[in-house]
């Protein structure tokens, strides 16, 4: 079977899913979204795992969320799947005038700088945050305005700046937690204590940035380990007769670091 039969077939069959099946029938974009960034995570987690077959089915789901969102324009007249394709293409072309126009852009940087300043001269884009969406999950985000902000040349000129930021910020995080104290459980965070850990949070995925580091799936990794690294950490002490989460820190650490020291 080749492409172009594989995915007519896929587009046919998910129209007869909208037809025939009850659940199908009553989905709205509204709806369905939420289920397309499931999707998109689970992505996200298969390549972040270095799981090529799971890649591979996740990549059809999440194609499959495409076909479902462009028949739902189809029906309301708002577009199809061939419009969704063709004005992709367009807009790749567009942006990418070092491939196909005389624009020379010889490193990774100078494409990005020329995407961006594509957006605002052929697509009237306006402002410095344009068109970044208030719903993606706040390290994105803050990436995505950071990475507005370098367009409109607003950046540290190395990494000693944002490093020293870091630090900066982390000092104006230690002298409100000093001036407040530990909170109880379960209560409201002092403002200017939350207000510290956001502007560290911001700095740090300034400095992911400049470091070409996903802050979201470095992030995802540093929490997947934590748990294969814990669940390690208490099989290790079942298998001694004991309950890890029964043990004092100090033991609990040590079978931590045993189980870190397994695991890498």
């Amino acid at each position: 079977m080749g492409l172009a039969e594989a995915l007519v077939e896929l587009d046919e069959l998910t129209r007869r899913l909208r037809r025939d099946c009850p659940w199908d029938r009553e989905q709205t974009a509204l709806t369905i979204v939420p289920h397309t960034v499931e999707e998109a995570y689970e992505v996200a987690d298969a390549a972040a795992g270095g799981e090529p077959a799971k890649l591979l089915d996740e990549l059809g789901d999440l194609l499959f969320q495409v076909y479902f969102l462009a028949l739902l324009l189809e029906e309301h007249g708002h577009g199809e799947l061939e419009q969704v394709a063709r004005n992709v293409h367009a807009k790749l072309v567009r942006r990418h005038p070092h491939v196909f126009g005389d624009v020379e852009a010889k490193t990774a940087g100078r494409v990005r700088e020329r995407w961006e300043a594509a957006k605002i001269e052929q697509e009237g884009r306006v402002g410095v945050f344009h068109d970044v969406p208030d719903s993606l999950p706040a390290l994105l985000r803050a990436r995505k305005l950071q990475r507005r902000a370098v367009a409109a040349g607003f950046d540290w000129p190395d990494l000693a700046g944002p490093l020293a930021k870091v630090r900066e910020e982390l000092g104006e995080l230690e002298h409100e937690i000093a001036r407040v104290g530990e909170p109880s459980p379960e209560t409201e965070p002092d403002r200017a204590v939350a207000n510290e850990i956001g502007d560290l949070l911001f700095t740090v995925v300034n400095l992911a940035r400049r470091l070409n580091v996903d802050p979201e799936l470095a992030l995802r990794g540093t929490n997947m380990r934590f748990v294969r690294r814990v669940e390690r950490a208490e099989e290790l002490a079942v298998g001694q007769g004991e309950r890890w989460s029964e043990l004092p820190l100090g033991e609990q650490d040590r079978y931590y670091d045993l189980a870190k020291e397994e695991l890498g």
